[in-house]
């Protein structure tokens, strides 16, 4: 058997990625040079391969263990690791989705930089956390449009709710004159197409709680932590630690997660949450449809070109090169 490279588990870009893995009462281990998860059964054993080097996020749920083995081939194949409650809800009360980030001194200094160098200024913060806003809107309109499943479901982004609910959302977000300003903008967009997602699937009364046990409610939250997973693994591949955030950073720590986990969670998450509790789908059903969404529509690919733009076209050093 050649030996293993981690080189080569690292051939294919993060961004280009197709697999992300939420595992529950298993075992990862190292078995012949692969990376694998054992369940036990009342009769039998199964063991399922982990494509490690075509796989961005893995997220360990409730009754998992891992071996320090498979740890080391997935942090060698610049997998990221994260430890979390039931439904990828954080692991414990006071503690978010803990992160093992693969080290490694390679990683680009050149998005930190251009980060670093606008986000001491309010002003261009505040017009990066804009920018984060608009895209989110175009990538909304995008999805909704492109996806004949969320169409056929009734989810239309020609729809007169729709078209009123994100021209007065654009307007005020470019209005806005501080992050709290665009967090209250954010709050009533949001109300308005989860009144929008209701509607179109006949869910009477729905309110947002997060600790509520509705299919709806538990879908979002689900949906929202895998979202949370993708963003984490975007922000380590770019070298940009999670406590810089734009919008989110004065009530959650390590906030550009959130930060960047909103530019696709409306487009994606908001509607197959409610697709998914009218239909009774099960959690497991709803975690595949909704990571099959995220590689249909390229979310990571999204969210790597949005950070990546900003990174880019806020920063000091950027801003004296066009003057």
């Amino acid at each position: 058997m050649e030996q293993f490279s981690p080189t080569d588990a690292k051939a294919i870009m993060h961004s280009k990625r197709a697999n992300m893995f939420y595992l529950e009462y298993c075992r990862v281990m190292q078995k012949d040079g692969r990376v694998l998860y054992l369940t036990e059964g009342k009769k039998e054993h199964s063991y399922y391969n982990i494509p490690i080097a075509n796989t961005t996020v893995l997220l360990l749920g409730t009754g998992t263990s891992i071996t320090q083995a498979a740890m080391r081939m997935l942090s060698q194949a610049g997998v990221l690791v994260g430890f979390c409650g039931g439904g990828g809800t954080p692991l414990h009360m006071a503690t978010e989705v803990e992160w093992l980030s693969p080290q490694n001194e390679y990683r680009p200094t050149e998005y930190l930089q251009d980060w670093m160098s606008f986000w001491f200024d309010n002003e261009e913060r505040l017009a990066v956390a804009k920018e984060f806003q608009r895209k989110r809107i175009d990538y909304l309109k995008i999805v909704w449009q492109r996806d004949r499943e969320l169409k056929s479901e009734g989810f239309s982004v020609v729809d007169t709710a729709i078209k009123t609910a994100l021209a007065i959302f654009e307007e005020r977000t470019q209005n806005a004159s501080s992050t709290s300003d665009l967090l209250s903008t954010e709050a009533q967009l949001t109300k308005k197409l989860y009144k929008y997602a209701s509607n179109a699937v006949n869910i009477e009364g729905f309110k947002r709680i997060h600790q509520s046990s509705d299919s709806a409610n538990d879908f979002l939250n689900h949906g929202n932590y895998l979202a949370y997973g993708l963003a984490a693994s975007c922000l380590w591949v770019l070298g940009i630690p999670h406590g810089f955030a734009v919008l989110h950073g004065k009530t959650r720590r390590g906030a550009l997660v959130f930060d960047v986990a909103d530019l696709i969670k409306d487009a994606i998450v908001l509607p197959w949450a409610f697709i998914c509790a009218k239909e009774k789908a099960t959690e497991q059903e709803f975690r595949q449809q909704v990571l099959q969404k995220f590689t249909e529509q390229k979310a990571l690919d999204f969210m790597f070109e949005t950070v990546k733009f900003a990174a880019n076209n806020y920063s000091v050093t950027q801003s004296g090169k066009e003057q």
